[in-house]
C-alpha cells in the first residue's frame, strides 16, 4: 500500500520521540550553545555547508573562515567556501533552520546532525541520528511533505514552547 505524501507514520513518530532530547537553539536557527568571539551562535556544529552541499560530506569548518548571515556564524574550510556561501546564503543553509526535518514534520524542533543529512533537488535536510534517519528513509516523501506543512507555524517560535519543555 502506497504511503501518503501527508502522512507520517506511528512507527516514526516513535523513532522520533523515543530518541529526542530538547534541542539547545535560539528561534528558527539550530545553533549549538557555543558562541563566536562577537556572541554569536555557532550553526552547523561548525562544520562547511558548501563542501556538505557540494557532496564532499562532514568537512570541519574553521573560526578564521566565519561568514555571520541573520546573525548566526557559519564556520568554513576555506575562505572561497565562505565568499560562496555569502555570495547565496539560501542555497546552503539547511531547511528548518537546521533542526531534524523528521521532528518538524512530528511539530518538534530536535538537534540535526550534519552525519545524518540528505539532498534532495539541491536542499539540505539534516536528522537527529541513525534510527530517526533510518526512520525518514521509509518515507521520505511524506516527511518531506509534512515537515513543510508544519515548519511555517513553528519557525519563529521558541524551542522550550514548540518541545512543551517550557514553564
Amino acid at each position: 500500500m502506497k504511503k501518503s505524501s501527508t502522512y507520517v507514520s506511528a512507527a516514526i513518530l516513535t523513532a522520533v520521540v523515543a530518541t529526542a532530547s530538547p534541542a539547545l537553539a535560539i528561534d528558527e536557527y539550530n545553533v549549538s550553545k557555543g558562541t563566536t568571539v562577537d556572541g554569536h551562535g555557532v550553526a552547523f556544529r561548525g562544520n562547511d555547508l558548501v563542501a556538505m552541499i557540494g557532496g564532499l560530506g562532514v568537512v570541519p569548518g574553521a573560526a578564521e573562515f566565519t561568514h555571520v548571515h541573520d546573525g548566526v556564524a557559519y564556520y568554513f574550510a576555506s575562505q572561497k567556501a565562505a565568499d560562496e556561501f555569502a555570495a547565496n546564503p539560501d542555497k546552503y543553509i539547511p531547511q528548518y533552520g537546521g533542526y531534524c526535518t523528521l521532528g518538524v514534520a512530528v511539530g518538534k524542533k530536535l538537534d540535526g546532525s550534519p552525519r545524518f543529512a540528505d539532498i534532495v533537488d539541491g536542499k539540505l535536510y539534516v536528522f537527529l541520528n541513525a534510527a530517526v534517519f533510518k526512520a525518514y528513509n521509509a518515507d521520505k516523501e511524506g516527511v518531506l511533505a509534512k515537515a513543510a506543512e508544519n515548519w511555517p507555524d513553528m519557525e519563529s517560535v521558541s524551542v522550550a514552547d514548540v518541545n512543551g519543555i517550557g514553564s
